[in-house]
């Protein structure tokens, strides 16, 4: 540890007011040493910075030192076990084979029925008054542990007593006229895993994006949000919220006569026809042009 500067101040100053005096350049190095040097006896870490490891096999007193948390003999104790050790025996998996597969592809969606959240008005835990979303229903427990969205199903729909208005990620057809001969309205729009998260945090908001219909007053409402909405980028997807029928969000972008679909086109329509088919087309009617007879 390095000597107290204070006695070396105190000594310096009574070497120079007996023989020479300290020029006054040298004062504040002085200080600002004294001053250093004063806290290195107090530096520790803050509190829960870290942790104290376990220190196993030193001793019985310490509750982890005989047997060192691992009890008494076998193989658990002398070595490792694979997780699918089945202690020497053929595997299952092999006796009997591994069917099926996990689809990476779908999307996992929470239910919710319109008996629940008929259910949840009466009780005053959702206003009908205002749109009802992810964020209506997670923050008043009518769906919780949210994945990729949730979807509207349609048992109890001769309960449905009020006009509501929801935007939900997917909707059954039953639940669409329920709601709708009730006055309401349905809008599906697409979802993520983690713009749901951030929905339910107030960073993003729950109902517009940069290719949904503009409604009034959006302009004012999406400056107080962090995030902005994402929209499907998957064929799958875009092809789904481009159906009225499913009363998507993207319906506006369907031009008159068209489907919902990316690849299948209105008869009678065709595409853009390329350079290579213009050029085809221009020999064509050159030789017909020079044809004799």
């Amino acid at each position: 540890m390095p000597p107290r500067l204070s006695i070396l101040a105190r000594a310096t100053c009574s070497a120079a007011s007996s023989s020479t005096r300290i020029p006054s350049f040298l004062l504040p190095f002085l200080q600002y040493q004294y001053r250093s040097a004063s806290i290195l006896s107090r530096l520790s870490d803050n509190p829960g910075a870290y942790n104290k490891n376990i220190r196993r096999g030193r001793g019985p007193s310490s509750g982890k030192g005989k047997t060192s948390g691992r009890g008494h003999k076998g193989q658990k104790q002398h070595g490792k076990v694979p997780r699918d050790f089945e202690g020497g025996q053929t595997p299952l998996k092999i006796v009997h084979g591994e069917r099926g597969f996990v689809n990476v592809h779908s999307s996992e969606m929470v239910p919710v029925n319109l008996d629940k959240i008929q259910s949840w008005i009466d009780q005053g835990r959702i206003d009908p008054s205002k749109p009802i979303t992810v964020k209506e229903l997670s923050m008043s427990n009518c769906v919780s542990n949210i994945k990729d969205g949730v979807k509207l199903l349609g048992r109890g729909s001769s309960a449905l007593r009020h006009p509501i208005h929801v935007v939900i990620s997917r909707a059954s057809g039953s639940a669409i006229t329920a709601i709708e001969a009730a006055g309401g309205s349905v809008i599906t729009r697409y979802y993520t895993h983690s713009s749901i998260r951030r929905i339910l945090r107030g960073k993003m908001d729950p109902v517009n994006s940069l290719r949904s219909e503009i409604t009034e007053g959006w302009e004012q409402r999406k400056s107080g949000f962090m995030y902005r909405l994402p929209d499907p980028t998957s064929r799958k997807d875009m092809e789904y919220y481009r159906d009225a029928a499913h009363r998507g969000y993207l319906s506006h972008l369907v031009e008159e006569g068209q489907g919902p679909s990316l690849f299948f086109k209105k008869p009678g329509t065709t595409a853009t026809t390329g350079k290579g088919e213009l050029k085809k087309n221009a020999r064509v009617k050159a030789a017909l042009e020079n044809r004799v007879w």
